[in-house]
């Protein structure tokens, strides 16, 4: 069958390519890709800032949802029309960290749409063992921010949170959002501090406390809310300099920083308050296969905010376009790609 792709060939540049879609190789399942989401690591691929993995022409994405089009003859427990999502990453099995459990975390990752073909294209093959069952009635549409939203599980996870516990998030973008909503499942009481007017307004109708950084004194604000004990958990979300040091000083005396947000450079750590108030930093980074099922069920039973983080659907030959509008960051969260759409098709 004809399929096609989206491209990065060059920083700033995406190709929509025509193909023909070859047979799933064995031990492999060839998808139908209903939707992708672009989240912060495309638009940092989309920059240049990832051609040390990327190999142009490389499709990308990674956050999707589809239905299976056909299984290699050795496969099983999958038939065409099973509704799926794939969680985006081949381990080698053999590493140290693989070893020892940690195989989101292998020394040699592949991680699809980065490393290797990703999901912005109408047929996409992958592994097997990468597929993750959607139930039937989930739309698809939703269903592609379970990669997210696994994220944000696994985020939670990490940072161990106990019923009650202050929890400040910094960064009110996606991963932000959805972190300060699983958080609150958990029982933390919320603090989400972001800037941008508009994430805001997506924050608070979902009834989160917000704090714009530039009207209110942050460290003030969080003295009081937490009555000048500090959070006990703070998520840094922002990739911004800033973001970490209004973090590391909100924390409580053993306060544990949680660093999500993957930042481009270096940054300078007052290592002096961890040192006087006896903090903790925990790395937060992808997910397990558990994650990945326990954020489709939290999708599916209505407890993520799907349909108010879509900001706008695109159709595949708009997908450049789609990149431009999350870059420019104004009245945007999540963009999703139609990757079955025709050609010139209406944005939703």
């Amino acid at each position: 069958m004809n399929a096609r792709r989206v491209a990065y060939t060059a920083p700033r540049t995406l190709a929509l390519e025509a193909g023909t879609a070859a047979e799933p190789p064995p031990g492999h399942v060839a998808i139908d890709v209903a939707y992708t989401g672009i989240c912060g690591t495309d638009l940092h691929i989309f920059h240049g800032s990832m051609d040390a993995r990327v190999d142009p022409p490389q499709v990308i994405g990674h956050e999707m949802s589809g239905r299976v089009a056909q299984a290699a003859p050795d496969v099983t427990g999958w038939a065409a029309g099973d509704n799926v999502t794939v969680m985006p990453l081949v381990p080698c099995g053999q590493c140290p960290a693989c070893r020892a459990g940690h195989r989101h975390i292998c020394h040699h990752l592949v991680f699809l749409g980065i490393d290797a073909a990703g999901s912005l294209q109408s047929r996409w093959t992958v592994p097997a063992d990468t597929l993750v069952r959607l139930p039937e009635g989930l739309p698809l549409d939703r269903a592609a921010l379970t990669e997210p939203t696994a994220v944000a599980v696994h985020d939670v996870r990490r940072a161990e949170l106990r019923d009650g516990e202050k929890a400040l998030v910094v960064g009110g973008g996606p991963i932000g959002l959805l972190i300060a909503v699983v958080a609150r499942r958990g029982g933390a009481d919320l603090l989400l501090v972001e800037p941008d007017p508009y994430r805001r307004g997506i924050a608070g109708s979902l009834g989160l406390a917000t704090l714009d950084p530039a009207t209110a004194d942050t460290a003030e604000a969080v003295a009081d809310w937490t009555g000048g004990a500090g959070a006990d958990v703070a998520f840094e979300v922002s990739g911004a300099a800033a973001g970490v040091t209004t973090a590391i000083d909100a924390l409580a005396t053993r306060g544990r920083l949680v660093q999500v947000a993957i930042h481009p450079a270096p940054r300078e750590v007052s290592l002096h308050r961890f040192f006087w108030r006896e903090l903790t930093l925990v790395g937060a980074r992808l997910y397990h296969r558990e994650d990945f099922e326990t954020a489709v069920g939290l999708i599916a039973d209505g407890h993520i905010p799907a349909e108010s983080l879509i900001s706008r659907i695109e159709p595949i030959d708009r997908a450049a376009q789609a990149f431009e509008a999350l870059e420019a960051g104004a009245g945007v969260m999540k963009v999703l790609i139609d990757c079955q759409s025709e050609a010139g098709a209406d944005a939703r």
